[in-house]
């Protein structure tokens, strides 16, 4: 028997089945039996005996099928199907439910500007805001504590880090060294001050470099940044949104700093500390710019989509602690001038004053290292433009956020933990008897095993952006599924072949449809052929949409 993949979607009556049913896909494929292979098929798959977790044993194209022959049995990984070893499984299995119990994450963050300043010559702009460095979650302790416990000294647990540039094929690369601080919240945290590109760098994009390690000499793993974009100064021009590179969409995250009389040395950041909006001369705050809705009831502010422009109403909240300002009206600021009557985009690294809404001239300000609100002067020559002071002045910069995250809980591992693979983004395919995930991201390779809870999935390795496995049958996750009428939600994972876990924010749910048939006595009227009956229908209709779940 054969299963041909066609691209239709087709519900099957619910009223049908009273088992599982799987609502709300994104994508959605119809397998039908006994037709021939399409020429433009691209995944079939022969029925291979049933085993306890899913309905497909392999599956890979004809293409793939006589390429192994050929190669005389041997199989490479973007071809091939790879399940653990049963009894290995069932321990690994073990390990995963306790770690979902408890876990012992070990997370690196690294925030970062999405553009930088080119030196010329002999001057040195470093990043403003430099690139910071958080390690956070309970994994970190434990790990300390472990190697503590071989004897190996105060100093030889503590992590120690070097930041740099990529070196495009290069072995030579300029860092910084990173001294790691404990803080009041149990992270640690480091930043690199003195990072700069210099004008002979011809490119217009590169990556930071994160190398960690303990001061054993224990390597942790390679971690890099988001791209970063190389302007030579800010425009000056008016922007345009046929040019967005530039622009700040509603949504995104900013750093606002200010720098008075354009000394390095003076500059301190809009940062919130003890839940207080505060400007702080060594760390910075990442924040979500929203539009906000102009005539909004007070109290109340609908968030709009689109790029920020001046005049436009926004709302600043903090991505760490979720603390907000009040409703502002961003403005922008020449010569020290707050323009009432601009309206064009907003750019990177633009000087920019922020006035409370309803307020009579008031702007956000700082003082030393505390934020107040001041009073602008009006200029009676010119009423469209109102006097600033120096602490009112806020130069704009958007900022990216990269997390990796990961737990050596399940083994003691020796080899880095990089590449730490990310995902962005979860496709489905199939319904019927099979159902495919496909899983987006960066950095994968074929040691990796998508992971739904505690269940592991046959998992293909396809390109280093792209991994597709088996949706675990529903009944891997309790023997009463049958009669459950409620969702189960599992978080995915990825595991590597040593044991190393790889959690994310991503989550699969299994959702049942209600049988329309609620006057039916259906369990006492059970003949003792019924749990081969329930199965039969199972096999037949389970799975044929999903939920799809992404939890920031």
């Amino acid at each position: 028997m054969r299963l041909v993949l066609y691209k239709q979607l087709i519900i099957t009556p619910s009223s049908l089945c009273p088992a599982w049913f799987l609502a709300q896909s994104i994508t959605s494929n119809t397998y039908q039996q006994g037709k021939d292979m399409d020429s433009s098929c691209t995944l079939t798959s022969a029925l291979l005996p049933p085993e306890p977790l899913t309905h497909l044993g392999r599956l890979e194209s004809a293409e793939g099928r006589l390429r192994s022959r050929a190669e005389g049995g041997r199989r490479t990984p973007p071809c091939c199907w790879y399940r653990s070893n049963p009894d290995q499984l069932d321990l690994l299995r073990d390990g995963v439910r306790r770690y979902l119990q408890l876990p012992a994450d070990q997370t690196v963050l690294i925030l970062h500007a999405k553009v930088a300043q080119k030196s010329y010559g002999s001057e040195k702009r470093f990043f403003c805001p430099p690139p910071c460095v958080y390690l956070t979650g309970p994994g970190w302790k434990l790990k300390q504590e472990q190697m503590k416990a071989k004897d190996l000294g105060e100093a030889g647990f503590r992590v120690c880090g070097y930041m740099g540039l990529d070196s495009m094929g290069s072995s030579h690369m300029e860092t910084q060294k990173l001294n790691f601080e404990e803080q009041p919240d149990s992270k640690e945290f480091s930043c690199a001050k003195a990072l700069y590109i210099s004008d002979t760098e011809k490119r217009k994009h590169f990556r930071l470099v994160l190398k960690l390690f303990f001061s054993n000499g224990q390597e942790i793993g390679t971690f890099h940044s988001k791209l970063i974009k190389v302007i030579s100064k800010p425009s000056q021009k008016k922007q345009s949104l046929k040019n967005t590179d530039l622009c700040i969409s509603s949504g995104s995250k900013v750093s606002l700093f200010n720098r008075l009389r354009s000394q390095t040395v003076s500059t301190r950041y809009l940062s919130v500390e003890g839940g207080t909006f505060i400007a702080s001369a060594r760390q910075w705050a990442a924040f979500t710019l929203h539009l906000a809705d102009e005539h909004c009831i007070r109290g109340e502010f609908p968030l709009r989509e689109g790029y920020i422009r001046y005049g436009s109403v926004v709302q600043l909240i903090c991505t760490a602690t979720g603390i907000t300002l009040p409703p502002l009206i961003i403005r922008k600021v020449t010569k020290q001038y707050a323009m009432l009557d601009v309206d064009e985009p907003i750019s990177q690294l633009h000087k920019c004053a922020f006035q409370f809404q309803g307020s009579n001239r008031m702007y956000l300000c700082l003082s030393t290292e505390k934020v107040i609100q001041f009073q602008a002067s009006p200029c009676p020559k010119e009423a469209n433009r109102e006097l600033l002071n120096d602490g009112s002045c806020w130069t704009i910069i958007g900022t990216e956020t990269v997390e990796y995250t990961f737990s050596d809980r399940l083994a003691c591992i020796q080899d880095p933990v990089s590449p730490v693979p990310l995902i962005t983004m979860l496709e489905l395919t199939g319904g019927g008897d099979v159902a495919m995930l496909e899983v987006q991201g960066e950095y994968f390779h074929a040691n990796l095993k998508v992971w739904f809870g505690d269940v592991e999935a046959e998992t293909m390795y396809r390109t280093p952006k792209s991994l597709v496995c088996v949706v675990p049958d529903v009944s891997a996750f309790g023997s009463d599924w049958r009669w459950l009428r409620y969702p189960i939600t599992v978080p995915l994972s990825l595991i590597r072949n040593d044991g190393l876990i790889y959690s994310s924010s991503f989550t699969f749910t299994y959702t049942p449809e209600q049988s329309f048939l609620p006057a039916l006595q259906v369990l006492p009227e059970l003949t003792q052929d019924s749990d081969s009956l329930l199965n039969s229908i199972h096999q037949e209709f389970t799975r044929t949409n999903f939920h799809l779940f992404m939890q920031s």
